[in-house]
């Protein structure tokens, strides 16, 4: 690994360590307010949203930095972090312990590093994807440094599928899977990437929910399918507030035509 990229990698690291660190102590113990678009925000939202940026500006100056609960315009830049600094609001306030802190960095536009930190599971992924970058990226993606992969094992009831709570409309008649719903956008699509389950969507995921997590279901060998519109690359001086990317993410190819069918009364 050059030392950019292991320098990329020890920042994320230490950086959502310090991060988690602080939020571990508000878990559970903090209140939330509706944002404008009905999701739901606490000043640890924001305090973490804070250290990150400020951490990004003094580590990689020059850098871009769109992030949910700051800057929402992609700069253009060609190096840009984005951040979701609290994936799981309603889960962190309620004191359920799944709820993540997520770092992707972008390429022109297109992630080819992610992060994703799960403190009360101390649990931290990461991996990388050069897909068209041309850049000299190490691969792989990783639990706690240890290689993932996404499963190679055939739909039964014996298997899981995630679904967000938006996505309901997928549990029909004849699924091939047991339905779990995390709360998580990232750690939805995570465990796809683990080998723990087979297959996952999102209705509704903005950019900052999906960054790192793409990059590390790919590095693992999983598919990434959008159901509406491409996320990346990121159009410069585009405003991503309101742009949703409704996705379905499975451990295999094989099994696209497996779920799509199921998702034919999800409206994206």
């Amino acid at each position: 690994m050059t030392e950019f990229w292991t320098t990329v990698l020890e920042f994320a690291q230490t950086t959502t360590a310090r991060v988690g660190k602080q939020l571990m102590q508000d878990f559970g113990q903090v209140q939330a307010l509706h944002k404008a678009d009905g999701s739901l925000v606490t000043r640890a939202d924001k305090w973490a949203d804070q250290q990150l940026q400020d951490a990004i500006a003094s580590t990689f100056p020059g850098y871009g930095i769109l992030t949910e609960e700051g800057d929402k315009v992609f700069p253009g830049t060609e190096w840009c972090w984005v951040i979701d600094p609290l994936d799981g609001t309603t889960n962190f306030t309620r004191g359920i312990p799944i709820w993540s802190i997520s770092l992707g960095l972008l390429y022109q536009g297109t992630p080819v590093f992610g992060y994703v930190y799960v403190p009360p599971l101390a649990e931290a992924f990461h991996g990388f994807w050069k897909g068209s970058s041309g850049l000299a990226v190490p691969t792989g993606a990783f639990r706690n440094f240890h290689p993932i992969h996404t499963s190679s094992e055939v739909p039964s009831n014996h298997h899981f599928f995630n679904l967000c709570s938006r996505s309901t409309s997928v549990m029909q008649k004849n699924f091939p899977c047991k339905i779990r719903m995390l709360g998580v956008a990232s750690y939805n699509f995570l465990t796809v990437a683990t080998g723990a389950v087979l297959g996952g969507v999102e209705a509704t995921p903005k950019v900052w929910d999906i960054a790192a997590a793409w990059v590390i279901v790919q590095a693992a060998g999983g598919s990434w399918i959008s159901l509406k519109s491409e996320p990346f690359p990121l159009l410069a001086g585009v405003d991503y507030s309101d742009r949703s990317f409704p996705t379905l993410v499975v451990s295999r190819p094989e099994l696209v035509s497996v779920f799509m069918p199921f998702l034919e009364e999800l409206k994206v």
